[in-house]
């Protein structure tokens, strides 16, 4: 086929305005891969059968994991806290993400205890700690300020053991909260299908007060991939077998998430009765969120009645007690705290649409 030259002039100025326009309008997907621990911090040194320190699982794990990334996703860009074992302080890693303009910040380490049949694997989301033992991952992972000389100046004033501490991390977070704990839950159900570890408690996606997480202006998340200090889990985690289907476990995850976070579809509203609506603002408690349909009667909800969902984007988010009170609403945490959705939290509508809590109240005319 022969083209005449001004066609072939035409056909090669559309190409380069195409190509010049759509590079403009995309954007590159930052991901912050943070190995735990490292240099004279080791983080947990496992059991005596199968010891090995914690920085050196983690950064393994960490490297697999960015491989996949760099591979299979071509744009994303993957920015590494470390990628050999030296000591990052605690205060550099959260620097690393927001210097570069993050979208999502995934930490990774191990977990250990005192009673050596504590096993299993959770990713954790900032928040106010729920019980002991979510408490005491969250004081171990913040104690390695301790080991920086200027530690006292670098974190003004903070005590990893002091409870107000931790619960003063999560004021001006919120905006940040539903999209890690997506995340969480999209890693955890990857780690329950493609690894050997089990999730502890419901599903895996817990809260605690963690420095790293809260100094980070994106998503993030710190997964702890199981127990150094359980023989089994120990075993799995140090073998290449082991590392590789934990590494892959996240990328899916990820790769889950990033298709959630580049979808435009918007939300749509879904709910088991009609409910009429005497105000254009409503609250309701989001109990959990899923990449499949579940029926408002699942076994999931644990009995819970008055469930809605909407779909926001590629996501299933599941509502309980829609209303138009706040106070109705916020008191019926107990509730589902009881039910054992811990990571529950409120939102809000205006007119069917998704809108911010804060905005909702200020708007809230039964409120004033």
């Amino acid at each position: 086929m022969i083209i005449k030259r001004k066609s072939f002039l035409i056909i090669l100025l559309f190409s380069f305005f195409a190509i010049n326009a759509f590079s403009q309008t995309t954007k590159t997907f930052t991901l912050i891969v943070d190995a735990g621990h490292g240099g004279h911090d080791p983080g947990t040194t496992g059991n005596k059968k199968y010891k090995k320190y914690e920085k050196d699982v983690a950064l393994s794990i960490a490297l697999k994991f960015g491989k996949l990334v760099e591979k299979n996703l071509s744009d994303v860009k993957v920015v590494y806290t470390r990628r050999t074992d030296v000591f990052i302080k605690l205060i550099d890693r959260p620097k690393i993400a927001n210097n570069n303009n993050a979208d999502l910040f995934v930490s990774i380490h191990c977990n250990a205890n005192n009673n050596s049949a504590a096993n299993g694997s959770e990713t954790y989301v900032l928040g106010v700690h729920k019980n002991k033992d979510n408490l005491d991952v969250a004081k171990k992972e913040n104690s390695v300020i301790f080991l920086e000389k200027d530690y006292s100046l670098n974190y003004e004033g903070f005590d990893p053991d002091d409870v107000k501490s931790l619960v003063a991390l999560t004021i001006g977070q919120e905006e940040y909260i539903e999209n890690s704990l997506v995340l969480a839950s999209l890693i955890q159900s990857n780690f329950k299908t493609k690894t050997a570890l089990k999730s502890r408690g419901i599903n895996g996606v817990n809260q605690a007060g963690f420095w790293v997480l809260a100094r980070n202006s994106m998503p993030s998340v710190l997964v702890e991939t199981g127990f150094l200090s359980n023989p089994k889990d120990a075993k799995y985690l140090i073998s290449s077998k082991g590392q590789n289907q934990i590494a892959n476990a996240l990328f899916l995850g990820f790769k889950e998430y990033k298709k959630y976070w580049d979808d435009q579809t918007g939300m749509e509203i879904k709910v088991d009765k009609v409910v009429e609506n005497t105000n254009e603002i409503e609250y309701a408690i989001q109990l959990m969120s899923s990449t499949t349909e579940l029926s408002i009667k699942d076994k999931a909800f644990k009995g819970l009645t008055n469930i809605s969902y909407y779909k926001d984007k590629s996501i299933y988010k599941y509502l309980y007690n829609r209303s138009s009170d706040y106070d109705d609403v916020l008191s019926s945490r107990k509730v589902v705290s009881g039910k054992g959705f811990e990571g529950s939290f409120v939102v809000a509508f205006k007119n069917g649409d998704r809108i911010s809590l804060r905005d909702a109240l200020k708007e809230d005319k039964n409120r004033e």
